[in-house]
């Protein structure tokens, strides 16, 4: 018994100073894992801060850009509302008025003749008055998508235009005719042209109440009265045509134009060639 408990004295004290050594030895590394804990908390906490605070500018730089885009709306608002008119319609239908000049006076049946050079033989101006009407046919509003702001109608248009109606005819206008031997007395005649045209029409500035156009080249056929010696009434060509309109009130526009008619030659010896200048007023639908 004596034997026995100083050894159990010895294993307590061996497990004690055990327990102790161990306990040295882990009081640094847990030391160490505080240290870190600490700086990882830290690190934490400063990037949740340049995250509030990129957030911050990212909130500052998105109400910038908003006040931005509604000051750009605004200044698009008010050129709009400045020069620009909002179309309810595509289509126009006008109607036309103006001055008309010929490259050449006419001649024909009952006026001017070299078949039979019999009577007054007189002949008609070059200059002329006409009227017309047309309509204006939207095809596309960017040339097919091609260029922006730039439209193609087709335009269908016929003009009338009277050179004289107090020419004195020759022997076939004369009360009897002096080809059968009746006394000079001519009658009057009446020298005019009827044109009907078919064209492309291209307009600029799509939106805008000042809107000028251009017709490349369009098909024209004109009738002529009185007709020629052998009876032709009928002769194609070409018409070219500047213009601008503009739109006064809801679909009310005014307009001026020009137009060149070239004929392709004589028919039977009367050229139908000429100008027009003239105004016209168009109602959109």
């Amino acid at each position: 018994m004596k034997q026995f408990f100083p050894r159990k004295r010895s294993t307590s004290g061996f497990m004690i100073g055990a327990f102790g050594i161990m306990a040295a030895m882990a009081s640094p590394q847990v030391l160490a894992q505080d240290a870190a804990t600490r700086l990882l908390e830290e690190q934490v906490r400063t990037l949740e801060q340049q995250l509030q605070s990129i957030r911050g500018e990212l909130d500052r730089v998105k109400t910038d850009t908003a006040k931005d885009a509604r000051k750009v709306r605004e200044l698009e608002q008010s050129a709009v509302s400045f020069g620009n008119v909002e179309r309810k319609s595509k289509h126009m239908v006008f109607f036309r008025g103006g001055f008309a000049h010929n490259d050449n006076k006419r001649n024909g049946v009952s006026i001017q003749s070299a078949v039979a050079p019999v009577g007054a033989q007189d002949r008609a101006g070059k200059d002329a008055w006409y009227v017309g009407a047309g309509f204006d046919f939207n095809l596309t509003d960017d040339v097919w998508g091609m260029m922006s702001g730039t439209s193609v109608f087709a335009e269908l248009m016929f003009e009338y235009k009277q050179f004289s109606n107090s020419v004195l005819g020759n022997a076939l206008a004369n009360e009897p005719t002096q080809l059968a031997g009746g006394a000079l007395n001519p009658r009057k005649v009446t020298v005019s042209q009827f044109t009907l045209t078919a064209a492309p029409k291209i307009k600029f500035m799509e939106g805008s109440k000042f809107r000028p156009w251009v017709i490349p080249a369009g098909l024209a056929l004109h009738v002529i009265s009185p007709p020629s010696e052998s009876i032709t009434v009928l002769q194609p060509g070409v018409m070219f045509g500047v213009g601008a309109d503009y739109n006064v009130w809801k679909e009310i526009f005014i307009g001026a134009d020009a137009r060149y008619q070239l004929a392709g030659g004589k028919l039977d010896g009367v050229n139908v060639s000429g100008l027009t200048v003239g105004g016209y007023v168009g109602i959109g639908f």
